[in-house]
């Protein structure tokens, strides 16, 4: 009598056999080697019982349990290729959203993506970036930490600088308005500072504002190791706080530009708050960054709407993304 009708015989017998396998003990190897075997012919199972494998089985009842199990996990194909396409889809879907819609790519990178690598790596993604800085820039050329950055972000893991795209429209704003006092509002690792350290000219300086303790001390590093230290200075804490000690305690007369760069929803009250400390002069020239994504639509209101900006957008996008951004430049006309 064949295997295959001895199985079935004894299945016959057995008002359980799925519960053979926590009934009776089968001994690893054969249990491994039986299973092997099972997966190869996985669609058909029943010719892999009817041929010479029965010499790998000790019993009977071992072969009635591996007969189940494989019999099981054909059962269950179906769903598991239904499962397992869906997800693929899904998965799909995501990285097209991730390149053309905003709220998606900023969730996927700030959230999804940064969290799990956060977990996976042990460190902040800001220190990832130091760290790569440190190993591929070259200390003393702020030009080479900022093409690291750069290629760091596009190559390996995104991140919130103002990007390359939009740092050429930095860089051209900044040097038509010829400044000697610029201020940011945002430092988090430094790039945007780095990219305007590049063009001040000689005697500028620059004043950075962070309020995130980590993130100062990241771009402190990165100043170092650029060596823009002598143009550059970061002064930790919030706007709101800082805005307002400028003249007195950082020895500022106005300001010649500004560049916003951080909370979107800090972009009006910190513009009221310069003109009302009277840092704005006649042609102060204030850029501010992500006004489309993920945007900054009071901001835009205030400024296009009042009689003492003129204003100028420059369409781009998101950085290191396909996604629809843009600049905006408002100068102060009184």
């Amino acid at each position: 009598m064949g295997v295959g009708r001895a199985l079935n015989n004894y299945a016959v017998q057995h008002t359980n056999p799925s519960c053979l396998l926590r009934r009776e003990r089968i001994e690893p190897a054969i249990f491994a080697r039986s299973f092997w075997l099972g997966t190869n012919c996985i669609k058909n199972p029943q010719p892999l019982l009817d041929r010479k494998t029965s010499e790998s089985l000790t019993s009977v009842t071992e072969a009635a349990a591996i007969h189940n199990l494989v019999t099981e996990m054909v059962a269950y194909l179906p769903t598991l290729g239904v499962l397992a396409a869906s997800l693929f889809l899904v998965f799909l879907l995501l990285r097209r959203m991730v390149r053309t819609h905003s709220a998606t790519a900023i969730f996927w990178h700030t959230v999804l993506q940064e969290k799990m690598t956060n977990l996976v790596k042990g460190k902040s993604r800001e220190s990832r970036i130091l760290d790569f800085v440190l190993q591929n820039g070259v200390r003393g050329d702020a030009k080479s930490v900022v093409d690291s950055i750069d290629k760091y972000c596009r190559e390996q893991e995104w991140a919130m600088n103002v990007g390359d795209e939009k740092g050429a429209i930095l860089d051209k704003v900044l040097e038509e308005a010829n400044a000697s006092t610029v201020l940011e509002l945002g430092t988090y690792c430094g790039y945007s500072a780095l990219r305007m350290a590049q063009v001040l000219k000689p005697g500028a300086r620059l004043l950075t504002i962070e309020f995130n303790p980590a993130n100062a001390n990241i771009a402190k590093q990165v100043f170092h190791f650029a060596g823009v230290e002598d143009k550059v200075s970061i002064l930790e804490g919030s706007t709101e706080d800082i805005i307002p000690q400028l003249k007195k305690k950082h020895d500022v007369d106005t300001l010649d530009f500004v560049f916003l760069d951080h909370w979107k929803d800090r972009y009006v009250p910190d513009t009221k708050l310069l003109e009302e400390c009277g840092l704005l002069r006649k042609g102060t020239v204030l850029l501010a960054d992500n006004v489309i994504s993920p945007g900054a639509p009071e901001f835009l209101q205030y400024v296009r709407g009042s009689s003492r900006y003129d204003c100028t957008h420059y369409p781009s996008h998101l950085e290191y993304s396909e996604v629809e951004d843009g600049l905006e430049k408002a100068v102060f006309k009184s």
